[in-house]
Protein backbone atom coordinates (compact mmCIF):
# COMPACT_ATOMS: atom_id res chain seq x y z
CA UNK A 1 0.00 0.00 0.00
CA UNK A 2 2.41 2.40 0.91
CA UNK A 3 3.80 2.76 -2.69
CA UNK A 4 0.80 4.37 -3.52
CA UNK A 5 1.47 6.71 -1.61
CA UNK A 6 3.76 8.75 -4.02
CA UNK A 7 1.71 7.57 -6.73
CA UNK A 8 -1.31 9.66 -5.42
CA UNK A 9 0.87 12.72 -4.55
CA UNK A 10 2.10 12.74 -8.12
CA UNK A 11 -1.19 12.26 -9.52
CA UNK A 12 -2.71 14.65 -7.46
CA UNK A 13 -0.04 16.91 -8.96
CA UNK A 14 -1.52 16.32 -12.08
CA UNK A 15 -4.95 16.90 -11.94
CA UNK A 16 -5.60 20.11 -9.87
CA UNK A 17 -4.49 22.58 -12.25
CA UNK A 18 -6.37 20.24 -14.88
CA UNK A 19 -9.37 20.46 -12.32
CA UNK A 20 -8.44 24.13 -11.43
CA UNK A 21 -8.55 25.44 -14.90
CA UNK A 22 -12.38 26.45 -14.24
CA UNK A 23 -11.61 28.97 -12.04
CA UNK A 24 -8.82 30.90 -13.61
CA UNK A 25 -9.46 30.22 -17.46
CA UNK A 26 -11.18 33.54 -19.42
CA UNK A 27 -13.53 31.50 -20.99
CA UNK A 28 -15.00 30.38 -18.19
CA UNK A 29 -14.88 34.15 -17.06
CA UNK A 30 -16.93 34.86 -20.21
CA UNK A 31 -19.62 31.56 -19.53
CA UNK A 32 -20.13 33.14 -15.77
CA UNK A 33 -20.38 36.71 -17.08
CA UNK A 34 -23.37 34.96 -19.46
CA UNK A 35 -24.70 33.38 -16.72
CA UNK A 36 -25.13 36.84 -15.25
CA UNK A 37 -22.49 36.20 -12.29
CA UNK A 38 -20.25 39.43 -11.32
CA UNK A 39 -17.01 38.51 -12.72
CA UNK A 40 -14.82 41.77 -11.08
CA UNK A 41 -14.40 39.14 -8.33
CA UNK A 42 -14.10 35.54 -9.11
CA UNK A 43 -15.99 34.51 -5.39
CA UNK A 44 -19.60 34.31 -7.03
CA UNK A 45 -18.32 32.11 -9.93
CA UNK A 46 -16.16 30.28 -8.00
CA UNK A 47 -18.74 28.79 -5.59
CA UNK A 48 -21.53 28.58 -8.45
CA UNK A 49 -19.23 26.45 -10.11
CA UNK A 50 -17.77 23.93 -7.37
CA UNK A 51 -21.12 24.18 -5.25
CA UNK A 52 -23.36 23.19 -8.31
CA UNK A 53 -22.71 19.34 -8.30
CA UNK A 54 -24.73 19.39 -4.46
CA UNK A 55 -27.51 21.21 -5.92
CA UNK A 56 -28.75 24.50 -4.05
CA UNK A 57 -26.93 24.29 -1.47
CA UNK A 58 -26.95 26.43 1.71
CA UNK A 59 -24.07 28.22 3.56
CA UNK A 60 -23.92 26.00 6.35
CA UNK A 61 -23.23 22.69 3.83
CA UNK A 62 -20.87 24.52 1.79
CA UNK A 63 -18.97 25.65 4.50
CA UNK A 64 -19.37 22.21 5.91
CA UNK A 65 -17.77 21.07 2.91
CA UNK A 66 -14.94 23.77 1.79
CA UNK A 67 -13.77 23.88 5.50
CA UNK A 68 -10.66 26.47 5.12
CA UNK A 69 -13.29 29.58 4.28
CA UNK A 70 -14.53 31.59 6.78
CA UNK A 71 -18.82 30.92 6.96
CA UNK A 72 -19.06 34.56 6.82
CA UNK A 73 -17.53 35.47 3.68
CA UNK A 74 -19.67 32.08 2.32
CA UNK A 75 -22.79 33.50 3.36
CA UNK A 76 -21.90 36.62 1.18
CA UNK A 77 -22.35 34.55 -1.67
CA UNK A 78 -24.47 31.36 -1.00
CA UNK A 79 -27.35 31.14 -1.87
CA UNK A 80 -27.50 34.24 -3.55
CA UNK A 81 -25.54 32.31 -6.37
CA UNK A 82 -28.68 30.42 -6.53
CA UNK A 83 -30.53 33.28 -7.60
CA UNK A 84 -28.45 34.21 -10.45
CA UNK A 85 -28.61 30.52 -12.05
CA UNK A 86 -30.15 27.75 -10.73
CA UNK A 87 -27.60 24.22 -10.53
CA UNK A 88 -28.39 22.98 -13.30
CA UNK A 89 -27.88 26.14 -15.53
CA UNK A 90 -24.22 25.79 -13.57
CA UNK A 91 -23.53 22.31 -14.69
CA UNK A 92 -24.09 23.14 -18.12
CA UNK A 93 -22.61 26.12 -18.48
CA UNK A 94 -19.07 24.70 -16.52
CA UNK A 95 -18.76 22.10 -19.65
CA UNK A 96 -19.72 24.54 -21.52
CA UNK A 97 -16.62 26.14 -20.27
CA UNK A 98 -14.49 23.79 -20.29
CA UNK A 99 -15.19 22.82 -23.59
CA UNK A 100 -13.96 26.61 -24.71
CA UNK A 101 -10.84 26.09 -22.42
CA UNK A 102 -9.23 23.31 -23.14
CA UNK A 103 -9.33 22.86 -26.82
CA UNK A 104 -7.34 25.08 -27.09
CA UNK A 105 -5.23 24.02 -24.59
CA UNK A 106 -5.11 20.52 -25.77
CA UNK A 107 -5.33 20.98 -29.54
CA UNK A 108 -1.48 19.97 -30.65
CA UNK A 109 -0.55 18.71 -27.67
CA UNK A 110 -2.58 15.53 -27.46
CA UNK A 111 -3.57 13.48 -30.52
CA UNK A 112 -7.27 12.38 -30.64
CA UNK A 113 -5.99 8.36 -29.80
CA UNK A 114 -3.29 9.80 -26.64
CA UNK A 115 -6.97 11.87 -25.55
CA UNK A 116 -9.13 9.15 -25.50
CA UNK A 117 -6.37 6.67 -23.71
CA UNK A 118 -5.94 9.63 -20.96
CA UNK A 119 -9.72 10.17 -20.89
CA UNK A 120 -10.33 6.53 -20.32
CA UNK A 121 -7.75 6.35 -17.96
CA UNK A 122 -8.61 8.79 -15.51
CA UNK A 123 -12.37 7.84 -15.74
CA UNK A 124 -11.44 4.48 -14.93
CA UNK A 125 -9.35 5.59 -11.71
CA UNK A 126 -12.25 7.90 -10.79
CA UNK A 127 -14.83 5.26 -10.94
CA UNK A 128 -12.89 3.72 -8.02
CA UNK A 129 -12.94 6.45 -5.88
CA UNK A 130 -14.41 5.42 -2.38
CA UNK A 131 -17.23 7.48 -1.78
CA UNK A 132 -17.99 6.94 1.96
CA UNK A 133 -17.62 10.39 4.01
CA UNK A 134 -16.80 12.50 0.78
CA UNK A 135 -19.62 14.59 -0.38
CA UNK A 136 -17.95 15.90 -2.70
CA UNK A 137 -16.84 13.25 -4.45
CA UNK A 138 -19.81 11.94 -4.69
CA UNK A 139 -21.80 14.14 -6.17
CA UNK A 140 -19.47 15.17 -8.84
CA UNK A 141 -19.70 11.75 -9.48
CA UNK A 142 -23.10 10.96 -9.60
CA UNK A 143 -23.23 13.57 -12.82
CA UNK A 144 -23.36 12.34 -16.39
CA UNK A 145 -20.11 11.26 -18.05
CA UNK A 146 -19.77 13.96 -20.72
CA UNK A 147 -19.11 12.03 -24.43
CA UNK A 148 -16.58 14.51 -25.34
CA UNK A 149 -13.03 12.87 -24.32
CA UNK A 150 -11.44 16.18 -23.06
CA UNK A 151 -14.76 16.98 -20.68
CA UNK A 152 -14.81 13.63 -19.68
CA UNK A 153 -10.67 13.77 -18.80
CA UNK A 154 -11.76 17.48 -16.86
CA UNK A 155 -14.72 15.62 -14.81
CA UNK A 156 -12.58 12.45 -13.84
CA UNK A 157 -9.80 15.36 -13.12
CA UNK A 158 -12.65 16.77 -10.65
CA UNK A 159 -13.74 13.77 -9.04
CA UNK A 160 -10.26 12.80 -8.19
CA UNK A 161 -9.25 16.09 -6.92
CA UNK A 162 -12.15 16.31 -4.69
CA UNK A 163 -12.07 12.74 -3.64
CA UNK A 164 -8.44 13.93 -2.54
CA UNK A 165 -9.57 17.27 -0.78
CA UNK A 166 -12.28 15.68 1.10
CA UNK A 167 -10.04 13.23 2.62
CA UNK A 168 -7.84 15.79 2.82
CA UNK A 169 -10.64 17.04 5.31
CA UNK A 170 -10.64 14.32 7.60
CA UNK A 171 -6.93 14.05 8.35
CA UNK A 172 -7.64 17.96 9.13
CA UNK A 173 -10.59 17.06 11.46
CA UNK A 174 -8.43 13.97 12.84
CA UNK A 175 -5.19 16.37 13.55
CA UNK A 176 -7.60 18.70 16.22
CA UNK A 177 -7.27 21.97 13.53
CA UNK A 178 -10.15 23.98 12.75
CA UNK A 179 -10.54 25.50 9.45
CA UNK A 180 -8.84 28.95 10.30
CA UNK A 181 -5.87 26.87 12.27
CA UNK A 182 -5.66 24.94 9.13
CA UNK A 183 -4.23 27.94 7.16
CA UNK A 184 -2.51 29.37 9.91
CA UNK A 185 0.04 26.28 10.35
CA UNK A 186 -0.20 25.88 6.62
CA UNK A 187 1.78 29.79 6.65
CA UNK A 188 3.64 29.03 9.93
CA UNK A 189 5.42 26.11 8.37
CA UNK A 190 6.03 28.22 5.45
CA UNK A 191 4.37 25.57 2.59
CA UNK A 192 2.40 29.00 1.33
CA UNK A 193 2.79 32.96 2.44
CA UNK A 194 -0.68 34.12 4.81
CA UNK A 195 -1.25 36.48 2.25
CA UNK A 196 -2.51 34.13 -0.36
CA UNK A 197 -4.86 33.15 2.34
CA UNK A 198 -6.57 36.26 2.50
CA UNK A 199 -9.35 35.58 -0.26
CA UNK A 200 -10.43 32.92 2.45
CA UNK A 201 -12.76 35.69 4.91
CA UNK A 202 -10.82 35.60 7.98
CA UNK A 203 -10.61 38.87 9.93
CA UNK A 204 -7.13 39.99 11.36
CA UNK A 205 -8.59 38.63 15.26
CA UNK A 206 -9.39 35.41 13.74
CA UNK A 207 -5.93 34.73 12.49
CA UNK A 208 -4.26 36.64 15.79
CA UNK A 209 -6.23 33.80 17.75
CA UNK A 210 -5.80 30.83 16.28
CA UNK A 211 -2.23 31.41 15.78
CA UNK A 212 -2.37 31.97 19.94
CA UNK A 213 -4.49 28.77 20.14
CA UNK A 214 -1.59 26.98 18.06
CA UNK A 215 1.47 28.49 20.44
CA UNK A 216 -0.73 27.49 23.30
CA UNK A 217 -1.06 24.07 21.74
CA UNK A 218 3.26 23.84 20.99
CA UNK A 219 2.96 24.81 17.00
CA UNK A 220 3.95 28.08 17.15
CA UNK A 221 7.52 29.22 19.28
CA UNK A 222 8.14 32.19 21.28
CA UNK A 223 9.76 34.14 18.33
CA UNK A 224 6.70 33.40 15.93
CA UNK A 225 8.65 30.23 14.14
CA UNK A 226 7.10 27.11 13.49
CA UNK A 227 8.14 24.01 16.12
CA UNK A 228 9.31 20.77 15.14
CA UNK A 229 5.93 19.44 16.40
CA UNK A 230 4.28 21.44 14.09
CA UNK A 231 6.46 20.64 10.90
CA UNK A 232 5.73 16.91 12.12
CA UNK A 233 2.13 17.20 12.66
CA UNK A 234 1.63 19.21 9.00
CA UNK A 235 3.60 16.42 7.34
CA UNK A 236 1.82 13.48 8.75
CA UNK A 237 -1.25 15.97 7.96
CA UNK A 238 -0.56 15.30 4.18
CA UNK A 239 1.13 11.48 4.73
CA UNK A 240 -2.57 10.93 5.50
CA UNK A 241 -4.10 12.56 3.12
CA UNK A 242 -2.04 10.16 0.61
CA UNK A 243 -2.99 7.39 2.01
CA UNK A 244 -6.55 8.13 1.69
CA UNK A 245 -6.48 9.23 -1.26
CA UNK A 246 -4.48 6.09 -2.95
CA UNK A 247 -7.56 3.62 -3.42
CA UNK A 248 -8.22 4.93 -7.19
CA UNK A 249 -4.22 4.53 -8.30
CA UNK A 250 -4.22 1.22 -6.43
CA UNK A 251 -7.21 -0.16 -8.50
CA UNK A 252 -5.29 1.43 -11.63
CA UNK A 253 -2.23 -0.27 -11.26
CA UNK A 254 1.24 1.96 -11.08
CA UNK A 255 1.78 1.55 -15.11
CA UNK A 256 -1.39 2.88 -16.35
CA UNK A 257 -0.97 5.56 -13.53
CA UNK A 258 2.60 6.05 -14.87
CA UNK A 259 1.03 6.03 -18.60
CA UNK A 260 -1.85 8.90 -17.77
CA UNK A 261 0.83 11.11 -15.69
CA UNK A 262 2.57 11.07 -19.10
CA UNK A 263 0.06 12.03 -21.19
CA UNK A 264 -1.07 14.38 -19.58
CA UNK A 265 2.28 16.00 -19.36
CA UNK A 266 1.81 18.45 -22.32
CA UNK A 267 -1.73 19.21 -21.08
CA UNK A 268 -0.21 20.77 -17.93
CA UNK A 269 2.43 22.50 -19.71
CA UNK A 270 -0.07 23.96 -21.77
CA UNK A 271 -1.71 24.81 -18.33
CA UNK A 272 1.06 26.69 -16.71
CA UNK A 273 2.25 28.86 -19.99
CA UNK A 274 -1.37 29.82 -20.06
CA UNK A 275 -0.73 31.12 -16.46
CA UNK A 276 -3.72 29.42 -15.02
CA UNK A 277 -1.80 27.60 -12.01
CA UNK A 278 2.07 28.25 -11.10
CA UNK A 279 4.34 25.33 -11.40
CA UNK A 280 5.33 25.10 -7.73
CA UNK A 281 4.07 26.46 -4.10
CA UNK A 282 0.08 27.43 -4.47
CA UNK A 283 -1.71 25.51 -1.73
CA UNK A 284 -4.41 23.37 -3.49
CA UNK A 285 -1.93 22.87 -6.46
CA UNK A 286 1.44 21.24 -6.60
CA UNK A 287 3.05 22.26 -3.01
CA UNK A 288 1.25 21.89 -0.23
CA UNK A 289 -2.76 20.35 0.25
CA UNK A 290 -4.54 23.74 2.55
CA UNK A 291 -7.72 23.10 1.68
CA UNK A 292 -8.85 24.47 -2.37
CA UNK A 293 -8.70 27.14 -4.42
Amino acid sequence: MLEYLSVARRMWHQFEPLHATLYFAPEARQVAADLGYDVASRWPSYFAWRTAPLGAAGPELVAATYYSFSPRMIARYVPQIWATADPAKVLDGRLRAMDRALVPLIGGRLSATQLAEAARLARQAAENTGLAARPLAAANRDLPWPDAPHLALWQAATILREHRGDGHLAALLTSGLDPCEALVSVAVVGAAPAAGFVGRGWSAQEWHDARYRLAARGWIAPDGTATELAHRERAAIERMTDRLAAGPWRALGRCRAERLAQLLGPVLDAIFEAGYAPRRGAPGTVAVKAGHP
